[in-house]
């Protein structure tokens, strides 16, 4: 964990606008700056940079926040490697908080690992460029497969020379530990206790993770003639690498794929390199393995869209064609090209520049239910048999498809190229759609059959205060979101003054005012995040810190509520505007005193509304009307609550506040 002070120092340093223009073209508009936002394709600028806020904020797709949420949408990084990216760009030593003997133990561990990992990329180039087995068969297969050499430092390649203890001796001798250079998988140890390079005698892939460390290798033999040799070795799973959460390239893709709005997946390493090199950067590659949901959920944290690219090989395609289904119910946007007869992404790529490569792609590209289509009926000649077998197959990747609209679209396309009715495509989807949600209700069940047997105490801590109806888009929600809008911009300052039981006279903050407020009524915010912020704001006052409050959320360690808190400061909605006859302006922080209180009124009163509505909806279910017991407890909790509007429709009067679309 990163200390509070230095976080502090890394968000006063890192000015918005110095960073931001690294990535964006801006200029000055008024007192903030604009540009055309990184995150969408757009033509008018819609990206907002305020330097006295040190926030951003796009007005069209809604991404922004404090310079370290910047980083994070931009370079694809968690709360603390973006930190740390800023950290080093500032040159602020990272202080962290002391870790239990556990936690350092497991970071020790990861962070050796990841040191003899870089120490081995580092290694393998080394040999590739200057040892004479390196030139003379390593770098030389890379030159014959065309890669220049920018290309061949961009991706880091290697080379491990025929000797099959060489990295393990130099490693030892470089005062690594054994334990570590196991544990990445370089080496693995014999029955004699030597340890032995699982790479030796091959060219090297380092696999990169999302923020750019090497976190595994892939070696390929050049030795062709020896069948007993596998064509590739790759590292295998450790603390630091899980084969189903790892693409090949993603590091190297991920802006680019941001950028076009879509990823183009293939099979191998060199499919990946080739296409970089021709200038098509929004490529990664699963390596060789079957597509995983972790890697698909990768991907999709950039796009929707996914162009699968295959070459002419029909077992090739069927091989990899069940994983797409997979995309499919991820909520993926599949397309898929097929590859000139003979042609792989790598040979292909080689031959093409970006400009003739996307020309291809947008020629010849097709959604993936129609090309799966194309290619059964091929096989399924006029055997009914096989057709039969080809709709059941259709029929199950519709069905996985989460959108309704969606799936409507692909079966009334399938319908005309199979020659099947709808509604016959229809009742075959219902049906596995049906016996989908029997096994969620089965586990529901079983679920339940568990909450049944919880002692009283167990419940108790399980359960958390949540309104009986309530979701974002209700009324009452958007005055909450207006409350901790308040607490973000005005918690700190004072409100009123109240009078003790001593008789004293106590000064109330805004913060101070509504957790008393709350606590009198026994309400809690719906919201987890508006209760978490809520609780930080008593932090605030109790540590008595100093500066302004929205200051102390945007630079909060939790990555949550310093996003929130930028949502709020940069909310182009105000929540009010008084205008006198002179047109003077009244701003929120000049009449808090009136704002707070009839902020937190309406909050309670859109609560009864729902709440009121709740039990209305009830007493129209028959098993509730035919029930005398059970009407009665509803009608006499009705009759509560409109006693309670009406106390509070006294201190609303005619001052409404009317909540902004949030």
């Amino acid at each position: 964990m990163i200390d509070q002070g230095t976080i502090d120092r890394i968000i006063n340093a890192a000015q918005i606008v110095d960073v931001v223009s690294e990535f964006v073209t801006l200029r000055k508009r008024g007192v903030n700056y604009i540009g055309l936002c990184p995150f969408h394709d757009e033509r008018t600028p819609s990206f907002s940079v305020s330097p006295s806020k040190q926030i951003c904020k796009c007005f069209s797709c809604g991404k922004g926040g404090n310079v370290v949420h910047f980083i994070m949408e931009h370079e694809q990084l968690n709360y603390y490697e973006a930190l740390k990216f800023l950290g080093k760009k500032y040159n602020i030593e990272i202080q962290e908080k002391e870790l239990t003997p556990e936690q350092m133990q497991a970071r020790s561990t990861r962070e050796s690992m990841f040191v003899v990992n870089d120490y081995a990329r580092d290694y393998f180039s080394k040999i590739l460029h200057d040892h004479p087995q390196g030139r003379a068969i390593g770098l030389a297969y890379f030159k014959q497969r065309g890669f220049r050499e920018d290309i061949i430092t961009k991706f880091q390649l290697g080379y491990s020379t025929e000797s099959n203890n060489a990295f393990a001796n130099e490693a030892q001798l470089r005062g690594f530990k054994k334990e570590f250079i196991v544990k990445t998988g370089l080496c693995y140890e014999t029955d004699q206790h030597e340890l032995r390079d699982r790479f030796w005698s091959r060219v090297i892939f380092p696999v990169h993770t999302l923020s750019g460390k090497v976190v595994a290798f892939g070696g390929r033999t050049l030795n062709t003639e020896n069948k007993r040799i596998a064509k590739y070795v790759n590292s295998p799973e450790s603390d630091i690498y899980t084969k189903s959460n790892e693409l090949y390239g993603i590091y190297f893709a991920k802006q680019a794929i941001v950028k076009a709005d879509n990823c183009f997946l293939v099979e191998g390493y060199t499919d990946v390199i080739s296409m970089h090199q021709a200038g098509v950067e929004n490529v990664v590659s699963s390596s060789g393995t079957a597509l995983t949901t972790g890697q698909i959920r990768l991907i999709h944290r950039f796009t929707d869209n996914i162009t699968v690219l295959y070459d002419g090989d029909k077992a090739g395609i069927h091989a990899s064609i069940r994983g797409i289904d997979m995309l499919l119910e991820e909520g993926m946007n599949v397309k898929v090209v097929l590859l000139p007869e003979g042609e792989d992404p790598d040979s292909f790529a080689r031959k093409q520049n970006a400009t003739s490569f996307q020309a291809y792609i947008k020629q010849h590209e097709t959604d993936f239910i129609r090309f799966k289509i194309g290619l059964l009926m091929d096989e399924a000649g006029e055997d009914p048999i096989k057709k039969a077998e080809l709709i059941a197959d259709i029929v199950k990747s519709i069905a996985v498809i989460p959108e309704a609209i969606i799936r409507s679209v692909y079966i009334k396309e399938s319908s005309q190229l199979l020659h099947i009715s709808e509604t016959v495509l229809v009742a075959e989807i219902t049906k596995i759609k049906r016996e989908e949600l029997q096994k969620r209700k089965n586990l529901l069940r079983r679920e339940k059959d568990k909450l049944a047997q919880e002692t009283p105490e167990q419940a108790a801590k399980r359960a958390s205060y949540i309104p009986k109806i309530g979701q974002e888009g209700q009324e009452f929600y958007q005055f909450e979101r207006l409350i901790v809008q308040t607490i973000v911009r005005y918690g700190n300052l004072p409100l009123c003054t109240v009078v003790n039981e001593l008789g004293e006279e106590t000064e109330l903050s805004v913060i101070e005012y509504i957790i008393r407020d709350l606590r009198q009524d026994e309400i809690e915010f719906y919201n987890p995040l508006h209760r978490s912020l809520l609780e930080e704001s008593k932090q605030f006052l109790l540590n008595q810190q100093e500066g302004e409050i929205s200051r102390f959320f945007l630079s909060h360690p939790n990555p949550d509520i310093s996003r929130l808190a930028a949502d709020l400061v940069s909310d182009k909605y105000q929540l009010s505007k008084y205008h006198t006859k002179g047109q003077t302006i009244i701003t929120d922080e000049e009449r808090l005193d009136e704002l707070v209180p009839m902020l937190l009124v309406n909050f309670k009163n859109a609560l009864l509304l729902a709440e009121v509505k709740h039990i209305l909806q009830a007493l129209k279910d028959p098993g509730i009307m035919n029930d005398p017991e059970k009407c009665n407890a509803a009608m006499e909790q009705y009759m509560e609550l409109k006693e309670i509007q009406s106390v509070m429709a006294k201190k609303l009067g005619d001052r409404v506040i009317i909540p902004p679309s949030l």
